[in-house]
């Protein structure tokens, strides 16, 4: 039977592509960089991604991927590289500025309060999931949130998990719950920590190949079929 989730924040919970886009297109504005197109968000969007995937497989450190994601994009597109540590530090407290809840996911996360225990697993920033978090409303309605950055590795790291698991001490790994939308953090974690795993899959994309997944959904309004299933 199904007790603890841990949730996913950003791709998951919040709208992050809609908080990405706001915050650089306003941080364009106020370091005067011109107009930032369709085109550089997009590319920035895929440079970002390639960059968070090598935090996860412990090739970079958290600092080196957030202001390197910046000097890379600046290079490709002509602009000042000098200005990206000020850009990376504005950039994590504005992309807390535009909330966009998914899928009514705080009624959901409020319905399933005291009937089981939910948590936060990110790796993102400590500023910018703090902003989010109060913002939101979600962080009020959690039994804890565990940033990696606080915890000092990522997911999908089973030290992550182990830290996580030393916390909230599961009854059984078979009653815990990760739901989130990466497969190579958040379902990768749940495979390396022995939980249970639920991609979050609005865009209905194949599974690739050497992941284990426990449920796929399509909406976060699925998730109280996912727990009622378990406890069969």
């Amino acid at each position: 039977m199904i007790n603890t989730i841990l949730w996913d924040v950003d791709g998951t919970l919040l709208d992050f592509d809609a908080a990405e886009r706001a915050a650089i297109t306003t941080l364009f504005a106020e370091f005067r960089l011109g107009e930032c197109t369709e085109q550089m968000l997009a590319r920035y969007s895929v440079i970002n991604v390639g960059f968070w995937q090598r935090l996860e497989r412990g090739e970079l450190t958290k600092p080196q991927i957030l202001v390197g994601r910046f000097q890379q994009f600046f290079s490709e597109f002509c602009l000042d590289v000098s200005l990206a540590p000020a850009f990376n530090e504005r950039y994590q407290l504005t992309l807390g500025d535009t909330i966009v809840l998914r899928d009514d996911c705080l009624e959901l996360i409020r319905s399933l309060k005291g009937k089981l225990r939910q948590y936060v697993v990110s790796n993102g920033t400590i500023a910018a999931q703090t902003k989010k978090l109060e913002r939101s409303g979600l962080g009020a309605l959690m039994d804890g949130v565990f940033l990696s950055e606080q915890i000092g590795v990522e997911k999908p790291n089973p030290a992550y998990f182990e830290r996580v698991f030393e916390v909230i001490r599961p009854e059984a790994l078979s009653s815990v719950l990760i739901v989130g939308d990466s497969l190579t953090s958040d379902i990768r974690g749940g495979m390396n920590a022995g939980i249970r795993t639920c991609w979050y899959n609005p865009k209905h994309q194949p599974l690739p190949a050497g992941y284990r997944v426990d449920h796929t959904i399509s909406d976060l309004r699925q998730i109280p079929a996912v727990i009622a299933a378990s406890c069969r």
